[in-house]
């Protein structure tokens, strides 16, 4: 196993300081009790200072509640209908509302493009905008403009929309719309600087919804009744087209309608009629006919029948012959039958006879021609109708394709007359039309404002500057790598702590070591004493006469303190000898001895000089000194040679205690190989300066050379800072009665 394996299994690694202790946290309080008070303070001032300085913005709002009930004045389907009464079209109407159309509506209606609280083009620039000027002019005056690209002039209309859309930008962030709990309420707010402008924005808000929904049917019946007006156009059309085709077939097939029947049929039906009464016509001209001949052939007079009995030019010659036959009766009763009278009587008397049967003959002729006439319209008729039986069957095989057309043309009639219905419902419901919401409370002008909240602004910043302090606090003292206390190295690092090394504050500080001398029961003191006891029972085997005194870094105070252990050695009666093993600051010898010295370590070594001319002797308290003159350097490996290790066993014999002054271990390679000689390495950190990492590390070294680590020493500690911000424990503010000077 290796060194470093076998210091990190005997002492652990470094664990990370926690303050989860009740008195950690208490302690870590007091030493950042500063801070915490300036953070505190600072928040409750900046809170303060924006609280005082900003302007009062006024927060109003306006509700509406979505109206689930349906009006229907007439009985017929609305075009657009009504919400739903659910959550999910509550919050769609809530979006509405926050839409940017329905805002720039707003913004428009209420001309807020003028105002410069919405509009930031007319704002004047503040300080943050005059910062980010001038720092974009800082930084385009060092990398130069040539190689931006050259700006687009904007046309008038896209400066206006850009305008508008930073104005209604502006709006959506001062107004706001929610649901109200589990309600159809949707309240609607609006913040501003101006408390009337406010709820003139909340209202104008509320309207514009509500016209928004208006507008949304009559768009809707608007859109309904067009494309209504389109399809009826079409239907007409069609409809003509079909009527049309009606016509067109009853025309070219022959089948004109009269009321609900066909012209033939109405045709035939008035054959039928006349073909009967010119039937019964000639059966009566023929009975006429007949009962004249029958008279006739019978031997009668046919002048007695009824057609001759009718005709008044046989009743006027009738008359006649009873007159003649009168006047004949008359003659013969005084005539002979040869008198010339009587000749004449009997003469007209044929003459009228004669005259009768022409009028007879007449009669019965016309009467025939009656009949003949009579039976030729007959047989007319007949064959007029037999032809429109024939034209009526044909018709009545064209009247299904009729029939088609006519249901054709019906059905584009009723679809006609439906949609035609439709859109006059359509229309008469555009004046019915009715938003689906209603306002149920508006905005009234608020009288105090919503912001800055004075009493409580003030109250959170308080908290907020405890609590943000507070988090400091923890934050520095979790990111706190420094060396503090002794229960620190204990704990992180699981090595011997060997005390705490005052300050040294007024004179005493420029020279601790003649302070030492003239301060004998100082705490400084006691604290040197306390770790010449250390080092001299680190060893309980074997007698500790070599130590190292070396630091992670410089500036750590070791040289201080290696000759302050020297003095008190040598005080306490120890043959001690001090060696300044750092060759590149040789700070123990300047604390010590100055620039004087003419022989020194090196040159004993060397063999230019022997131990006496190269140790120089303290008056006040027998401690020897081996230093390092200035003009004396090497580049050979001193600490590991032969001639350093003689050197050292021929000095033990000399001499109780030899301390050794080296560089800092994370810088010279030699102290590292004087660490792995000596009896003991006594590791120096300065109190709030030393990390954590680079005593870990320096640990590690000497665990990989082989060093006996004595302990740590904590040195420079204000142990006045010390005890008041909670490093030590309570009971160390009452050590400082045994000591003098302190």
């Amino acid at each position: 196993m290796s060194n470093r394996s076998a210091y990190a299994t005997e002492y652990g690694l470094p664990t990370e300081d926690n303050i989860t202790d009740p008195n950690q946290v208490v302690r870590a309080f007091r030493r950042r009790l500063p801070l915490f008070f300036i953070t505190m303070l600072f928040v409750f001032a900046a809170v303060a200072i924006f609280t005082f300085q900003a302007r009062p913005v006024y927060s109003t709002g306006a509700s509406v509640i979505i109206d689930v009930r349906e009006t229907n004045v007439v009985d017929f389907g609305s075009v657009l209908s009504g919400l739903a009464p659910d959550s999910a079209v509550v919050d769609t109407e809530v979006e509405i509302i926050r839409s940017r159309s329905l805002a720039e509506k707003i913004v428009r209606k209420l001309n807020l493009v003028e105002s410069p609280e919405f509009n930031p083009l007319l704002q004047e620039p503040g300080m943050v905008d005059n910062l980010k000027s001038s720092v974009g002019s800082f930084v385009k005056g060092i990398f130069g403009g040539a190689s931006e690209a050259p700006v687009r002039t904007r046309t008038p209309d896209e400066a206006e929309k850009r305008e508008m859309d930073l104005v209604v930008s502006v709006l959506l962030h001062k107004t706001g719309a929610y649901r109200i709990g589990t309600t159809y309420g949707i309240q609607i707010t609006a913040d501003s600087h101006d408390p009337e402008l406010a709820a003139a924005i909340a209202n104008g808000i509320a309207d514009q919804y509500l016209v928004e929904q208006l507008d949304a049917k009559y768009e809707a019946t608007r859109r309904a009744n067009a494309w209504i007006e389109d399809q009826l156009s079409d239907l007409r059309v069609e409809l003509n087209e079909a009527e049309s085709l009606v016509e067109a077939y009853r025309s070219a097939s022959g089948l004109f309608a009269t009321g609900q029947t066909t012209l033939n049929e109405q045709q035939m039906t008035d054959l039928n009629a006349q073909l009967i009464v010119q039937r019964a016509d000639l059966a009566e001209r023929e009975a006429r006919l007949n009962s004249m001949r029958s008279i006739a052939q019978s031997g009668g007079s046919a002048e007695v029948s009824g057609e001759a009995l009718q005709s008044p030019v046989i009743n006027e010659l009738r008359r006649q012959q009873a007159e003649i036959n009168r006047e004949k009766a008359d003659l013969e009763n005084r005539y002979l039958p040869n008198h010339p009278e009587i000749q004449r009587i009997n003469r007209e008397i044929a003459n009228v006879d004669t005259q009768i049967q022409t009028e007879v003959r007449r009669i019965v002729s016309n009467l025939e021609s009656e009949v003949t006439i009579s039976r030729q319209r007959l047989n007319s008729l007949e064959r007029n109708l037999s032809s429109m039986r024939a034209t009526l069957a044909e018709n009545n095989r064209a009247s299904v394709r009729l029939r088609e057309l006519e249901r054709n043309a019906e059905a584009s009639r009723t679809t006609y007359e439906t949609y035609l219905e439709r859109y006059k419902q359509i229309d008469d419901q555009e004046d019915l039309a009715e938003a689906d919401a209603r306002i149920l409370s508006r905005a009234t002008v608020p009288g105090v404002p919503s912001f800055p909240k004075t009493s409580l602004n003030l109250a959170i910043g308080l908290v907020l500057g405890g609590l943000l302090g507070g988090l400091m606090v923890i934050v520095i003292e979790s990111l706190n790598s420094q060396i503090s206390t002794g229960e620190d190295i204990e704990t992180n690092f699981k090595v011997p702590f060997l005390g705490n090394f005052p300050q040294i504050s007024g004179a005493g500080r420029k020279d601790p070591g003649e302070y030492l001398v003239s301060n004998p029961m100082s705490s400084y003191a006691e604290a040197l004493r306390n770790l010449r006891a250390s080092l001299m029972f680190a060893d309980l085997d074997s007698t500790v006469k070599t130590v190292a005194i070396t630091s992670s870094q410089p500036d750590e105070g070791k040289s201080t303190l290696t000759y302050g252990l020297g003095r008190m050695s040598a005080m306490s009666g120890t043959r001690t000898l001090i060696i300044d093993g750092d060759f590149r600051r040789r700070q123990l010898s300047m604390n010590s001895v100055g620039d004087t010295p003419s022989h020194g370590f090196l040159e004993f070594l060397f063999g230019e000089c022997s131990i006496e001319e190269a140790v120089l002797k303290d008056e006040k308290t027998d401690l020897d000194i081996l230093p390092l003159t200035v003009d004396r350097h090497t580049p050979r490996d001193v600490f590991g040679s032969k001639v350093f290790d003689e050197m050292l066993e021929s000095l033990k014999d000399t001499y109780d205690l030899i301390i050794f002054d080296t560089g800092p271990i994370l810088l010279m390679a030699e102290t590292r190989v004087l660490a792995g000689k000596v009896d003991q390495t006594v590791v120096v950190a300065r109190w709030l300066k030393t990390n954590r990492a680079a005593l870990k590390e320096t640990l590690s070294i000497l665990a990989d050379f082989g060093a006996n680590v004595t302990g740590i020493a904590l040195n420079r500690v204000d142990m006045n800072k010390y005890h008041r911000q909670g490093y030590g424990h309570s009971g160390y503010g009452s050590y400082g009665k045994y000591y003098s000077s302190d």
